[in-house]
């Protein structure tokens, strides 16, 4: 996770009789890290200054360690181990992934769809990360996702539950190695049209009202038509 640290370790063995380490990093090989005999050093300018004030080299050990860990920071590292008694190397390679920290999903309520016996239910989170996954989950069974590795999109998904629903429901927000879980209260968000006047039934009233409103215009057409009639029936 991002603001962690991550200490890249070399074994032991590896290190007896070195002659010099080196630790380089990204597709450009960029040295970050070196020891050897005389003295150790440590370039964390390369590359464009992400290292700076961030890496920590154990001279005993030869292990790397990264603090405060960013995104920038995830990428392939490689150690080459130079032995003194023997013209021979020893190579490793460390691919680090760095996440970052997830939001909280929010659930609300879609009043766009209304039903007297089920609630409709929308889970949402605008994410700026890769690999997630937002689910929504009945006690501990899945009931649907929906993934996207791409950065910076919205995510939602949507759930009908019925009123009187006695299940456990949550909608999880999560990537390989973190989570973040928001809990469905119904008695909150999932009232019956007469309890959430505001938002329900004044569209439900609207709808109604146009209904009405029609009728009487129909009926008032019928009337001019009735009193056409009549007169012509009177002039006849």
């Amino acid at each position: 996770m991002e603001g962690d640290s991550v200490t890249l370790d070399i074994i032991v063995t590896e290190i007896q009789d070195m002659n010099r380490i080196i630790w380089k990093f990204g597709a450009n090989e960029s040295t970050i890290a070196k020891i050897n005999k005389e003295s150790s050093k440590i370039n964390d300018d390369v590359p464009d200054g992400r290292f700076r004030d961030r890496l920590k080299l154990n001279n005993q050990t030869g292990s790397l360690t990264i603090t405060d860990i960013r995104d920038t920071h995830s990428g392939v590292y490689e150690v080459i181990i130079s032995k003194s008694s023997r013209s021979s190397t020893t190579t490793h390679r460390f691919n680090v992934t760095v996440y970052a920290h997830l939001p909280v999903p929010v659930i609300s309520r879609d009043y766009s769809l209304l039903s007297s016996s089920s609630c409709s239910l929308v889970c949402s989170s605008v994410v700026n990360v890769s690999d997630v996954t937002l689910s929504w989950y009945a006690g501990m069974s899945v009931l649907s996702s929906i993934s996207a590795s791409d950065l910076s999109i919205s995510l939602s998904l949507p759930l009908e539950v019925e009123y009187q629903d006695k299940n456990t429901y949550s909608c999880v927000l999560n990537n390989p190695i973190s989570n973040q879980t928001t809990h469905l209260d119904i008695n909150t968000l999932c009232h019956t049209c007469a309890e959430v006047r505001v938002h329900c039934c004044d569209s439900v009233e609207a709808v109604l009202r146009l209904v009405v409103t029609a009728l009487m215009g129909v009926a008032a057409a019928v009337a001019v038509v009735l009193l056409v009639n009549e007169v012509r029936s009177t002039r006849i």
